[in-house]
């Protein structure tokens, strides 16, 4: 009687476990098995997912502590600047530089709103050979095309916005102060007080990082296809750049 109630479960077990291969060995085929998509599906998967990822990394990157709460692109001092924050904070002014910090990733955050318009006009535009050369290039061959097309015109809409923003939110003030502040200690090279150009690259930077993360994530994660289309084109990728054909 022992024995069989030890046998049982054990029994149960392989067969669940032996279940979950086959499912997935069935799904993986069944990917597999989808066929050559067209050229028209290969355009229309394509972009699907890159209005997916860009749509998500500006979703995320214009919410509240999108970019304040994201250490990879959370925007500091400027480099040039970075001599007077430690002078500032040993002269006892960390609330105005923490105030300035906050302040120029809440107006990053504020003009990612921006983006999304001007990825998806950059996705109608591509021609036959931008899709075939994004899908089987590098894992970064779509990041790298956004930034070739679209750098400019996300820093013309940007600027503008970062500008109100800075003003908006006190950004402005904030580093104007830091910048009186630091300018009136004795023989120190003088601060720039102008923060916007500086935060319309860091802004744009930091959109790039992020959609550089979503299509490595399409790329490697079959569980980011979410739609047939996506895994039909895809399956087709990898089994191009496998097969080296």
């Amino acid at each position: 009687m022992k024995t069989r109630l030890i046998i049982i479960p054990a029994l149960i077990a392989f067969i669940t476990l032996t279940s979950c291969d086959t499912l997935n060995q069935v799904a993986n085929a069944t990917v597999q098995n989808q066929g050559t998509p067209s050229s028209l599906e290969i355009g229309n998967g394509l972009k699907q997912a890159l209005e997916i990822g860009t749509g998500k990394s500006s979703d995320q990157l214009s919410a509240v502590n999108g970019f304040f709460g994201n250490a990879a692109i959370k925007i500091l001092f400027p480099p040039e600047a970075q001599k007077a924050e430690k002078t500032l904070r040993g002269l006892g002014l960390n609330s105005l530089c923490d105030n300035v910090i906050l302040s120029l990733n809440r107006a990053a955050e504020d003009a990612a709103k921006q983006a999304k318009p001007i990825f998806v006009d950059a996705i109608k535009q591509m021609t036959l050979q931008d899709v075939t050369n994004i899908l089987l290039g590098n894992q970064d061959a779509a990041t790298q095309y956004f930034k070739r097309t679209t750098t400019e015109k996300l820093s013309l809409q940007f600027k503008p916005v970062i500008q109100g923003s800075l003003n908006k939110v006190n950004a402005t003030k904030y580093y104007s102060d830091a910048a009186q502040a630091y300018n009136k200690v004795p023989f120190v090279k003088k601060m720039n007080p102008d923060i916007t150009d500086y935060v319309t690259q860091k802004a744009i930077d930091g959109l790039f990082v992020e959609i550089a993360k979503e299509e490595l994530n399409i790329r490697q994660n079959l569980g980011a296809r979410t739609t047939p289309l996506l895994q039909k084109v895809f399956a087709f990728a990898d089994k191009k750049k496998t097969t080296g054909q």
